[in-house]
């Protein structure tokens, strides 16, 4: 692999981690939300009270539909929170803004942009280029 090379200062990567454990909060945060929406509705549904529901096949599309969105997005919000945590413990490990393809410096602007990147561009198009196959 490349060369490891520093692209950040010790107050740099501070802030960066600062940023990443504020993101991480607010993603648990999401998280519980809609944990809390999903188990509000089945706890109506198992305590027999189906007075809001009518039995109509729409309706009844329309909660499987909504139910599985929101399991979507807790599942969106999962993987986050686990780059997030990889991110964080990367600037702990001294290894933050290194490709973990390639060992080169990823671009500040992409880190920038997308703070929890493990890898730079170009390994990342690899990655999904042959994701696609």
């Amino acid at each position: 692999k490349g060369s490891k090379k520093k692209s950040y200062t010790k107050i740099e990567l501070g802030k960066i981690r600062k940023k990443l454990v504020e993101e991480k909060a607010s993603v648990l945060h999401e998280l519980m939300s809609i944990k809390e929406d999903s188990l509000r509705k089945s706890q109506k549904e198992a305590s027999g009270d189906l007075s809001g529901y009518s039995f109509h096949m729409a309706d009844m599309a329309t909660d499987l539909y909504e139910r599985e969105f929101l399991l979507g997005l807790a599942e969106g919000e999962r993987e986050m929170l686990y780059d997030l945590d990889d991110a964080i413990k990367r600037i702990d490990e001294e290894t933050y803004g290194v490709c973990d393809e390639c060992g080169e410096s990823i671009l500040k602007r992409r880190l920038k942009a997308m703070p929890q990147a493990q890898c730079c561009i170009k390994c990342q198009e690899k990655i999904e280029k042959n994701s696609r196959r």
